[in-house]
């Protein structure tokens, strides 16, 4: 394949792209034979290639800058087109569910491509396409808003990821005023994510009416392609969650505050673990990838041939800079069967944890690219979740090789953090549940709810008179509360 940065970027025609799509589907109705059906299928599964790995490309470049014109002209090109397209899909998939031949193509793909079909079309009819698009724009319109925040801190300007490491710093002062400055300048936006919440969970509502759903919450549920598990099987966990973990993360912030030599931990003491600092990587970004290369070729020869491909195809773009959206991701070109690992990388011990977490996305992927069904090629979030934070304790026997000395602290860090986690997340969880179930809300209701989920489940957090926190805006910084609402509890 082409190294990333030379792909040719071509937008489809959808035009055309319709008209080859229904004359295959029309193919696809009258044919004859099973493996005449089958054939059809293939051709149309690359068309959604073609179809899907443009969009990829136009996102990933989007969100590597969101001040490139071009490329955020393209993203609302597919912001508005993905659900027009995916109105073909969903008559594909009806003709899929009608097929004289089911047993033939169940034997041959598997039953799996049947259930995800039936889900889709419990989640999609032609009448919300124009509700999709703007769900579609607004989301896109959050990832813009929060890749702008700029902070003036030490005489810089620097965006949310390029802040973290004074978060961190072993100078309370340091890090309080960092902490401080953050959210002060995200008090600004405070209004601005309101109105932006608020018109998703109403186009939503919308959308999940439409639909014949009492509320998105099923409809959410669906588009994630749970099948095994509903919502009282969630909250059982959040339950235990509430129970067993919350009293040890106490325990644990406890410690922490004792390690640190603290009467009280106050929330911008929160991220630091050691009086001496956190463990942080000992090169530059670039000697990160070269440990990384040396780790994965120690690991396996599949995760040794999986890593080289990545570097040599340069499908990570990994340092936090401005312009670029916040947070980690891995995505797929699926054209190429080909994964691709975005991250923020600045200098903190999070760089190795995302390197791992994503690669075990992306190594999932790689080990999946002779499935040509695009539904095969990730299963559903939950089990996603389960290959990348598997492979962040994977990577633990080379933890030294980034680490060296500090390589128990970090040990102890991550695991100290992942189980930090779990109230987080499940607060999340529950607090997306109350705020779907009422969607009457108001935006100050809302951040009400926010306040009680962190006392049920992080009671020990200190918003230390901090203005966004104490009006419950925490939650506003989680990208994806507004972009893929219900996914948090996959990483619990």
């Amino acid at each position: 394949m082409p190294k990333f940065s030379s792909i040719e970027y071509k937008r489809p025609d959808f035009d055309l792209l319709s008209k080859q799509f229904n004359e295959l589907l029309t193919r696809f109705d009258r044919a004859a034979t099973p493996e005449e059906q089958s054939q059809l299928l293939k051709s149309i599964n690359e068309l959604r290639k073609e179809f899907q790995t443009f969009s990829t490309i136009a996102a990933v470049r989007n969100s590597i800058d969101v001040t490139d014109a071009f490329y955020e002209t393209e993203k609302s090109y597919f912001d508005k087109h993905e659900p027009m397209f995916r109105d073909l899909y969903i008559r594909f998939y009806k003709s899929l569910g009608n097929t004289p031949f089911k047993a033939d193509l169940e034997k041959k793909f598997g039953n799996r491509l049947f259930k995800i079909a039936e889900l889709a079309l419990k989640s999609f009819n032609p009448d919300v396409i124009e509700d999709l698009q703007e769900e579609n724009r607004l989301c896109t319109e959050y990832q813009k808003l929060i890749a702008e925040i700029q902070v003036e801190f030490k005489g810089k300007k620097l965006n949310l990821p390029q802040l973290e490491p004074y978060e961190q710093s072993i100078d309370r002062s340091e890090r309080e005023q960092a902490v401080r400055a953050k959210y002060e300048q995200m008090n600004h936006y405070l209004k601005a994510f309101d109105a932006l919440f608020d018109k998703l969970v109403h186009v939503r509502t919308k959308i999940a009416h439409k639909l014949g759903y009492e509320n998105f919450i099923k409809l959410a549920y669906n588009r994630l392609g749970r099948t095994d598990y509903d919502e009282k099987d969630v909250a059982a966990f959040r339950e235990h969650i509430q129970k067993y973990v919350v009293p040890v993360c106490s325990t644990l912030r406890k410690r922490q505050a004792e390690r640190l030599g603290l009467e009280k931990l106050e929330f911008y003491d929160s991220q630091v673990f050691f009086k001496d600092g956190n463990p942080k990587p000992k090169g530059s970004p670039e000697w990160i990838i070269e440990k990384g290369r040396e780790m994965y070729s120690a690991l396996s020869p599949e995760t040794r041939e999986f890593f080289d491909f990545m570097i040599q195809n340069e499908l990570m773009d990994l340092v936090a800079k401005k312009g670029k959206v916040s947070g980690g991701y891995c995505t797929h070109l699926s054209k190429y069967k080909a994964p691709f690992i975005f991250s923020n990388f600045n200098g903190t011990s999070h760089d190795v944890d995302v390197l791992t977490h994503e690669a075990g996305h992306a190594f999932q992927f790689f080990q999946s690219r002779h499935l040509d069904l695009d539904e095969y090629a990730f299963p559903t979030y939950d089990a996603c979740e389960i290959h990348s934070m598997s492979m962040e304790y994977f990577a633990f026997p080379w933890a030294h090789l980034f680490f060296g000395d500090d390589v128990h602290k970090y040990k102890l860090l991550h695991v100290h953090t992942a189980l930090l986690f779990l109230p987080y997340g499940t607060a999340v969880d529950e607090f997306q549940h109350i705020v779907y179930a009422n969607p009457q809300l108001s935006p100050e209701e809302r951040r009400k709810i926010w306040i009680d989920m962190e006392k049920k489940y992080r009671p020990e957090v200190n918003y230390s008179g901090i203005d966004f926190l104490l009006k419950g805006g925490l939650w506003m910084r989680q990208q994806h509360i507004f972009r893929t609402p219900f996914y948090y509890i996959d990483y619990c």
